[in-house]
């Protein structure tokens, strides 16, 4: 093995290497995860029509290879106490996304966070329990990060899933 073989296969998933190419079955796969992550590997199978160690070891080489990074419960933000959601754009002074990001994480309510390219420099979802929380979120805690230069919010008022999964 080269030296330079030996250096990619060290650094493993993450490092800039190409993603193995999924097939067929693996998208229907992951279609399936997706639209229930609490299905057995026996149903697995036969949905797809494979045999129960094909599914297996598919699902195994998923996560291995960082594919599939977990399962969990989709909860319904009303439902479980969180009526208000908003998106917040935040505008950053240039060099401090890491701290920036590393505040954000911190932040109660924040359920996601992305570095953009474009008019604003992060997105942020916030679902809080009412406005005052929102407000809390939004002036207390976002605008008094060091590097945050300025927010823009927008209120959701309603929210609905895409067509699907693009595994399928």
């Amino acid at each position: 093995m080269s030296q330079e073989t030996a250096d990619e296969a060290s650094r493993g998933a993450g490092s800039g290497r190409s993603a193995r190419a999924l097939d067929e079955v693996d998208r229907r796969i992951l279609d399936e995860l997706v639209r229930d992550g609490r299905t057995s590997v026996r149903t697995l199978a036969e949905r797809i029509h494979i045999s129960r160690t094909n599914a297996y070891a598919r699902v195994e080489r998923l996560l291995r290879d960082g594919v599939i990074t977990g399962f969990r419960a989709q909860v319904a933000p009303e439902a479980a106490g969180l009526g208000t959601s908003a998106y917040i754009a935040l505008t950053i002074e240039q060099n401090t996304w890491r701290e920036v990001s590393a505040e954000l994480a911190q932040v109660r309510y924040i359920e996601h966070a992305a570095l953009l390219g474009g008019d604003h420099d992060v997105l942020a979802l916030v679902r809080a329990p009412d406005n005052a929380a929102l407000r809390d979120v939004v002036l207390g805690r976002v605008q008094g990060i060091p590097g945050v230069l300025s927010t823009r919010t927008w209120l959701v008022f309603e929210e609905f899933d895409g067509a699907g999964s693009p595994w399928a």
